[in-house]
């Protein structure tokens, strides 16, 4: 298995003649050696299998599957375009290229919240969400290889019952802690700092500098975006738990060492993840201010609002 012939597509290819099995197996080599080269800490060797996975014909086929077959299919970007047709499936395969890429700006809609308010959603055009894709393919298995055991948001292969079942665990032993800590970070997708996620999230760092830089078109004005990501990408999610894996270990190893925390979000992260980078002047997160609650901490203009809820261990007795 070579670069030439990972890259190139089959002669007179079409559509619905793609061998679905051999792309699968194809991408799932190339994943299995990322993870075995993350494990025994080959970072050159990771990005070497990253981009024979990103410039293969198998890699790109999966990619653009994934985003002609998923719930977003029919919604278009600001180029208003979707690929309907095998024809256009084949042709995006073939335009999937890193050299000469730039990405569009996000389409801005708002979507209501239950509390009256709105949240902001980008839409990024068909290619770019199947960019956003494919270089998802060579992140996650990393990705996955360095996460927190514990941690349940946005996982692959991952539920809510599997958070349940690890509260159940860690909390209905006679000794277990009594206490849960939530916590909620104020704007954390508008604040998340560029510089920090081109620096620290294992990718191409100028493919993620496009994504980051690309702005947002909203009432046909194109705005530019100086810091955050955009609630929307595919890829999002998963550079967004990778920026969070040590905010929880801050929180633990320095101000909550005897706490067990169990969440749902246990990999939230780096104290350096927001805009300027000593952000945290403070030596703790969060304030305890009474017997039952954590009072909101402002740094620097970045709500962390958290509050911590008594659990008795009879009441997970029901889970």
């Amino acid at each position: 298995m070579n670069a030439a012939t990972l890259a190139c597509a089959p002669s007179g290819a079409t559509w619905h003649g793609i061998n679905w099995a051999d792309v699968h197996g194809q991408v799932r080599r190339l994943q299995a050696r990322i993870v075995k080269a993350t494990q025994e800490g080959r970072h050159n060797k990771v990005k070497a299998l990253q981009w024979l996975l990103t410039h293969s014909f198998s890699g790109r086929a999966l990619a653009v599957k994934r985003v002609t077959e998923n719930q977003g299919k029919n919604t278009p970007g600001v180029d208003k375009s979707t690929w309907k047709t095998p024809a256009a499936k084949i042709k995006a395969i073939a335009s999937m290229k890193r050299r000469g890429y730039s990405p569009s700006p996000l389409r801005r809609v708002l979507i209501p919240k239950k509390n009256g308010k709105t949240r902001p959603l980008g839409i990024p055009t068909m290619k770019d969400r199947a960019m956003q894709a494919l270089y998802l393919l060579a992140l996650e298995p990393s990705a996955e290889t360095l996460a927190d055991p514990n941690s349940y948001g946005f996982r692959p292969e991952r539920s809510t019952a599997d958070a349940g079942e690890q509260c159940f665990i860690v909390l209905a032993k006679k000794n277990a802690a009594e206490w849960v800590l939530e916590a909620d970070i104020k704007g954390c997708f508008d604040n998340i700092s560029h510089d920090w996620m081109i620096n620290h999230v294992p990718t191409d760092k100028s493919i993620l500098q496009k994504w980051l830089k690309a702005g947002y078109v909203f009432h046909n004005e194109r705005f530019p975006t100086e810091a955050g990501t955009p609630q929307g990408g595919i890829i999002t999610p998963l550079t967004q738990r990778i920026t969070f894996i040590d905010l929880c270990r801050i929180v633990l190893d320095r101000r909550f060492r005897r706490w067990r925390i169990a969440s749902c979000w246990r990999s939230l992260s780096w104290y350096r993840m927001f805009n300027r980078n000593q952000i945290f002047s403070h030596n703790y997160l969060f304030n305890q201010q009474s017997h039952n609650s954590l009072a909101l901490t402002n740094i620097k203009g970045i709500g962390i609002c958290a509050q911590a809820f008594q659990k008795r261990r009879e009441g997970f007795g029901k889970l």
